[in-house]
């Protein structure tokens, strides 16, 4: 910033396995949505490597990782990032529209998924018309439309009351746990990381404990899954 060097992000080294759900958890400025945006790419590195999938993120061109991303990522964030000037249903098919999927198909998916979240009512409502929540829900199910491996969510219920964070976040691990997905979740809230099956405590940049967490709300066949997998979905270093 200017002449002055700041280190957001350093020392810092993990891996998360497929399946999992991985919170980043630490107090505003800590460094974790930093670390999050260093993971999807969207921030470049200094140094050191993050592999997903056996591949480096940072070595991709621009292109390579656009695509990349497209086929493999999903993103929830805070503010929604919702298009205004479409429906719901709209903006959920943006994922496939970018993928040249076609119209008949593509509406489908995105109703399928628009009721799969509760808000098969509100397809063609626009954002402004949708409360915090649907809007999330809205947000939650353009993440999810086209099935990716992984999902990077960043605060996903920071503009949300208790009551609908907790809807959200019930939400975010069913549909990740239904399809087997690994989560990558940023917070700041102690009370939404009992939701994760890994914290990564971070303080001022710095990894300070990593937590396993056994979770109680896996049925047999989805903790054989996780168990069983040794496949590494993110190596960070």
């Amino acid at each position: 910033m200017g002449h002055e060097r700041i280190c957001a992000v350093d020392d810092v080294s993990f891996t998360i396995k497929r399946g999992e759900f991985c919170c980043l958890y630490g107090a505003s400025g800590s460094g974790k949505s930093t670390l999050l945006n260093l993971m999807a790419g969207i921030e470049k590195l200094t140094s050191g490597q993050i592999i997903i999938k056996g591949r480096n993120v940072h070595r991709m061109s621009e292109k390579g990782l656009a695509k990349f991303r497209q086929n493999n990522l999903g993103f929830v964030f805070q503010s929604y990032n919702l298009m205004n000037a479409m429906t719901a249903l709209e903006n959920v098919e943006l994922p496939l529209v970018f993928k040249h999927m076609g119209n008949k198909k593509r509406k489908k998916l995105a109703k399928d998924m628009l009721v799969k979240v509760g808000l098969g009512s509100r397809l063609k409502h626009k954002p402004k018309e949708m409360s915090g929540g649907q809007q999330q829900r809205v947000g939650i199910a353009r993440a999810f439309v086209d099935n990716p491996e992984i999902v990077f969510a960043d605060e996903p219920t920071g503009n949300l009351d208790s009551k609908t964070s907790k809807e959200v976040m019930e939400l975010i691990k069913e549909m990740a746990n239904t399809n087997h997905q690994t989560i990558v979740m940023v917070t700041h809230d102690s009370e939404l990381t009992k939701y994760a099956d890994k914290i990564i405590h971070i303080l001022d940049g710095k990894i300070e404990e990593i937590e396993e967490l056994k979770t109680d709300h896996l049925n047999d066949e989805d903790e054989d899954c996780i168990e069983n997998s040794d496949e590494v979905i993110a190596d960070i270093s």
